[in-house]
């Protein structure tokens, strides 16, 4: 369903295991910045009603994850720590169109947000299977879940607005530059790392 060219390598399950900690705090802040991007979305794009119904809901979920997430760190004896950079994200934003019309631009944004929730889905259903703690393999089972169902409320809304731009094809440029991209990555104790 996803479509991603190029799956995690088991072993970065590992990685994770050696720092519960880090894995936690990376991943609450993906939830913020999660929910943060469909603010934007709705900021850029609040002519089209539906979508901002629609990305509010999945910014208040996305924020309930996060809640989620500091739960267990807090659960834990753990402290959230600082904020990180997401360099799969930062090497994902260059695909982004920077000088098309508010269409073109809007497609990739979709875009872009539907690839970050299928590849961290790809790493939680990853994560639901191989991980030891069984806590953390029921929560990443349902977070896996949720994050399906973000993946294809971008895709849709790309589709649905984006009629001037050939968004399959657009999605299909997509997947290849994130082939490249990733396989950079699964080697350290982040979600995208």
């Amino acid at each position: 369903m996803l479509g991603l060219k190029l799956a995690t390598d088991p072993r970065w399950v590992n990685i994770v295991e050696t720092n519960i900690e880090e894995i936690l705090t990376d991943h609450a802040w993906c939830e913020q910045k999660a929910a943060t991007n469909a603010i934007t979305i709705i900021t850029l794009n609040s002519e089209h009603e539906d979508l901002v119904t629609d990305l509010l809901a999945l910014a208040k979920e996305e924020l309930e994850h996060f809640e989620m997430v500091h739960e267990i760190i807090k659960k834990r004896g753990y402290k959230l720590g600082r904020e990180r950079k997401d360099s799969y994200v930062n090497e994902l934003y260059k695909f982004m169109n920077k000088g098309g019309n508010r269409v073109q631009s809007m497609v990739d944004r979709l875009l872009f947000s539907a690839m970050i929730e299928a590849r961290s889905c790809e790493r939680f259903k990853l994560l639901s299977q191989k991980i030891k703690d069984p806590e953390l393999s029921k929560f990443y089972h349902e977070l896996m879940i949720s994050e399906a169902g973000h993946y294809t409320t971008f895709i849709g809304f790309a589709r649905k607005y984006g009629q001037d731009v050939d968004v399959d094809k657009r999605w299909k440029e997509l997947i290849d530059f994130e082939a490249e991209v990733i396989q950079s990555y699964g080697k350290s104790e982040t979600i995208h790392g």
